[in-house]
């Protein structure tokens, strides 16, 4: 007896359903996600910063195992990476999710994971209070906004930015790789800071009355002992204070909220 037209079709149908339904699986897998230099992110294109400036700016930090290094805008997690191999914890912040991801799976081909760790967050949202070293490559109106945050962190803290700087906060220290240390790339500076602890303002000392103008880092005022006012010029940084008057030298440090003057 004849089929008919209408089954047939519905019995081919049938019968092809399996075939369709395995074919998505013998597609070949989707292509390992690779980053591009200069790619747009959030707030910055992204660029990678040269291996040989990472060693510097955390040689420059002096990072140990005791401390805590945060990475702002941390890309491919080479930044966190290289801090984890010195056996130091470190996080890496990230707005990217496959720049997350990519970082997780570096951190475990580099076997660190367990000190590599990585966040899809926004910077202006990200906590860095824990941090005793923070590390960045962004542009410089965005370390200005962040600039506040920063400086609210605990005195002492150290900062390492590749090639950016925080407008009129000038950097303790700037080293410039050249192609003679290793560095032949466009972004081969790294600048320090030192979060300052906040003195600024008037002390009854046993030294003198000492009246403290401070403009981050940087300290001005006078020193007033024996009836005689003097000018001074200095430096805070972390919690130690140094500073010149009357052709002799005072170094200090901050307890709290008292200056402790030797």
């Amino acid at each position: 007896m004849a089929v008919p037209f209408l089954i047939r079709v519905l019995l081919a149908l049938a019968v092809a359903a399996p075939a369709f339904a395995q074919a998505p699986q013998g597609k070949p897998a989707a292509p390992a996600y690779e980053p591009q230099s200069g790619q747009a992110g959030k707030d910055v294109v992204w660029v990678p910063t040269p291996q040989v400036l990472v060693d510097k700016m955390l040689d420059m930090a002096k990072v140990t195992p005791a401390d805590f290094v945060m990475d702002l805008g941390s890309g491919d997690g080479r930044t966190v990476i290289t801090a984890a191999k010195r056996g130091v914890r470190a996080l890496g912040i990230e707005y990217n999710p496959d720049m997350v991801a990519l970082s997780k799976r570096n951190a475990e081909k580099e076997g660190v994971s367990g000190k590599a760790s990585f966040v899809k967050a926004d910077l202006f949202e990200t906590d860095f209070s824990k941090a005793t070293v923070i590390t960045m490559f962004l542009l410089p109106d965005i370390n200005l906004k962040l600039r506040p945050k920063i400086l609210a962190l605990a005195p002492g803290t150290r900062v390492v930015s590749n090639s950016f700087t925080m407008d009129d906060w000038i950097a303790d220290e700037t080293v410039t790789l050249d192609a003679n240390t290793g560095c032949s790339a466009s972004w081969c500076t790294a600048l320090l800071w030192i979060v300052p602890a906040r003195v600024g303002g008037s002390y009854s000392l046993p030294q003198g009355e000492l009246v403290l103008k401070q403009q981050f880092q940087v300290l001005s005022g006078t020193l007033t002992t024996g009836g005689r006012t003097v000018v001074l010029e200095g430096k805070v940084r972390g919690n130690d204070v140094s500073f010149s008057a009357g052709g002799k030298t005072y170094q200090g440090r901050m307890n709290g909220k008292r200056l402790e003057l030797r």
